[in-house]
C-alpha cells in the first residue's frame, strides 16, 4: 500500500496555490463562493455559445461509458458517457490554452480535456476528484503526475431540466448556464485532500447535459 503524503509534498500545493487563486481573482468577472471549507470560483461566460456548440459536437461524436478511478468501482456510481477530446484539434487546442493562462498552471500538468454527455436519469454520485492515498490505484496515479490539485469544469448547455452540480459538504448547487466555469481546489489550505470538495453531477430529468472537465496535478501528468 503507498504511503500518505508527506508534510513537504503537501506544503509544496499549498505554496502553488497561492498562485492560482491570484491569477483567478484577477480574471474579469470571475468570483470566488462565499464559503468556508471550499475554495470554489464561478467565471461568467467563459466560452462563447459557439465554442460550446463545437464541443458538443465533437462529445457527440466520439463519446464512450464514462470510467471511474477507484478499486472497485461500481458501474451505476458513474452513467454519463465520456470523450476524450484531441489537443491537435484547433477548437481544443483553443480551450486548454485560456484555461492554462486562467489556472496559470504549467500545461504540462493538465490531464487530457475531457467532455461528458448525461442523458434524462444518468448522473455521477458524490465523489471527491483527489485521489485517496490509502488505495490500491494511488501507485500509479502516483507514478502518472500524483494527487489532482484543481478542477476546471465548464457547463456547455442548459439542460431542460436537472443537471444541476451540487457540493452537499459545502451546501452550495450551482445550476448549469452556457459558457459558465467552475474551478474550485480538491485540496484544504495545508495541502492535504479536502472532504469539502465532496461533489455531484445530480441526475438530468429532461433533455441533455453537456460539461467540459480538466484536471491539473502537482506534477507534470505521464499518462
Amino acid at each position: 500500500m503507498a504511503s500518505a503524503d508527506s508534510s513537504a509534498e503537501a506544503w509544496s500545493r499549498s505554496d502553488a496555490a497561492w498562485d492560482v487563486r491570484d491569477r483567478i481573482a484577477a480574471y474579469p468577472g470571475a468570483v470566488r463562493m462565499p464559503l468556508t471549507d471550499l475554495e470554489l470560483y464561478v467565471v461568467p461566460a467563459f466560452l462563447s455559445a459557439d465554442c460550446c456548440s463545437r464541443l458538443v459536437d465533437r462529445i457527440d461524436a466520439d463519446r464512450i461509458p464514462s470510467p471511474v478511478i477507484a478499486d472497485d468501482p461500481v458501474p451505476q456510481y458513474r452513467t454519463s458517457e465520456t470523450c476524450y477530446l484531441d489537443r491537435a484539434d484547433p477548437a481544443v487546442a483553443a480551450v486548454e490554452a485560456g484555461l492554462d493562462m486562467l489556472m496559470g498552471i504549467d500545461p504540462a500538468h493538465g490531464e487530457q480535456l475531457q467532455g461528458q454527455r448525461y442523458a434524462v436519469g444518468q448522473e455521477f454520485k458524490p465523489h471527491h476528484d483527489f485521489f485517496h492515498t490509502d488505495q490500491q490505484y494511488w501507485r500509479e496515479q502516483m507514478a502518472m503526475g500524483g494527487q489532482r490539485t484543481w478542477t476546471a469544469m465548464a457547463f456547455l448547455n442548459v439542460p431542460a431540466r436537472g443537471g444541476r452540480t451540487h457540493f452537499p459538504t459545502a451546501n452550495i448547487t450551482l445550476t448549469p448556464r452556457t459558457g459558465n466555469l467552475l474551478v474550485w481546489n480538491n485540496l484544504d489550505d495545508q495541502g492535504l485532500p479536502n472532504a469539502a470538495s465532496l461533489h455531484q453531477g445530480m441526475p438530468v430529468e429532461q433533455g441533455l447535459k453537456y460539461v467540459l472537465t480538466k484536471w491539473y496535478r502537482e506534477r507534470p501528468w505521464r499518462p
